[in-house]
């Protein structure tokens, strides 16, 4: 029943990580040279008297040419790793080190490595299959062996030569293009549209069972890490509690911070099984991420805003950058399917009771949160303001309406 929460934090750590795509494209390199190898071994060259336009290489210079590109390559590779360790100081120190795993991510930069690093691997593979007719082996008692050119990987080295100038230009344009902070903004703001977009496919409903939901009591299941819950498996759970005829109350969710020892969960049983596994449905890692908690990409945007508006910072339109991407996710988020805090099986009876974020809680995290900085710029102040107004005509349901009012008369009090 782990299977799947092991899953997501398997994909949130390779989405996370800077190896996995160089490692990848490295590896198939290595595999196409051989491949390439194998099939000129198989082809032989006479196919290359019925392609006037193919040229067959000498052994000399082919070894002269995979050389050049093998060398070239892994000196532009330790030159691509460096402009991106710097571009990652550099965003570090300007956005905040919390949004180093924005660059690090970036599949830009690391298809860029990969290239280059593939491309040395390829020609080290071809490289060593080529000989002469005059060299001799110990394999064949020092016999003089028939000399051997790949032909075929030859014209795929330069193929790969081609493409990697290419992803050189490519990597060149992208790096100052992704530093921006207009750019570093939307891609955060069109990641937060996106999840809010997967988190309205979730059926709504009216919210009503809280009466249904006994005290808060039962058999507590610790915490095995202490960190951040970045997933959680709701459907394993459900099922787990259906099966044994449990009630689980779920204490932590996507984004909360639990210690080694305190409870995840509350489990109102009426048997004796061991539902310690029920604690290996919370991935638990070392940071956030935005997996199944969109205040995550919220907090980030508020943090930039925040930064923005500091008196050594001093950058107000920065700022006001974010609060129209803020003011975008809040008009989605207002439109969510109202979701109760209490599931139930097939059966119709209460299963779960978690805790649900509402808009109430996400009007906070984006605005509440940012509403002290900005009153202390007046134009980041008026803007917030006028954007709270804008999203306010656009919501629909009286609650969430209500709490926007709010929201916009305690930001004009601090103006």
């Amino acid at each position: 029943m782990w299977v799947k929460v092991r899953l997501f934090a398997l994909i949130e750590d390779v989405r996370g990580s800077y190896w996995f795509v160089p490692a990848l494209l490295a590896l198939l390199g290595f595999g196409a040279g051989l491949a390439l190898v194998y099939l000129d071994a198989l082809l032989g060259d006479a196919w290359l008297g019925r392609v006037e336009w193919f040229y067959g290489s000498r052994p000399e210079g082919a070894r002269s040419l995979l050389s050049t590109v093998a060398g070239s390559t892994i000196t532009v590779a330790g030159v691509v790793f460096s402009i991106t360790l710097a571009a990652v100081t550099y965003a570090s120190g300007q956005y905040g080190p919390r949004l180093l795993s924005n660059f690090v991510r970036d599949r830009g930069n690391q298809v860029t490595l990969g290239v280059f690093i593939g491309t040395f691997l390829y020609c080290l593979v071809v490289l060593r299959t080529i000989r002469s007719a005059e060299e001799t082996s110990a394999d064949t008692a020092g016999a003089v062996r028939e000399a051997f050119v790949p032909h075929l990987a030859m014209f795929g080295a330069l193929a790969l030569a081609i493409l990697s100038i290419g992803v050189l230009i490519y990597f060149v344009h992208h790096v100052t293009d992704g530093i921006h902070i207009n750019n570093v903004i939307a891609r955060i703001g069109r990641g937060l549209l996106s999840d809010i977009e997967k988190a309205s496919d979730h059926d709504g409903d009216d919210g009503t069972d809280a009466a249904l939901v006994p005290p808060g009591s039962g058999t507590p299941i610790p915490s095995q890490k202490t960190g951040y819950v970045d997933a959680l498996d709701e459907d394993a759970l459900l099922a787990i509690a259906a099966e044994h005829d449990l009630f689980l109350t779920v204490l932590a969710i996507p984004g909360d911070f639990v210690h080694r020892g305190r409870p995840l969960l509350l489990v109102t049983a009426t048997g004796s099984a061991d539902l310690h596994a029920c604690g290996d449905l919370f991935s638990i890692s070392r940071k956030r991420s935005s997996l199944q908690d969109l205040r995550f990409a919220i907090d980030e945007l508020v943090e930039l805003a925040a930064r923005a508006l500091s008196p050594g910072v001093n950058d107000p339109f920065t700022a006001i950058a974010c609060i129209d991407w803020l003011g975008a996710a809040l008009t989605d988020l207002a439109e969510l399917p109202r979701r109760s805090t209490v599931v139930r099986d097939k059966e119709g009876r209460p299963r779960l009771l978690l805790r649900r974020l509402s808009f109430g809680d996400y009007l906070n995290s984006a605005i509440g949160q940012l509403r002290p900085y900005a009153a202390r710029d007046p134009n980041a102040a008026a803007h917030l303001a006028r954007t709270l107004e804008v999203v306010g005509k656009s919501i629909r349901d009286n609650e969430n309406h209500a709490l926007l009012r709010a929201e916009l008369d305690r930001v004009r009090a601090e103006m």
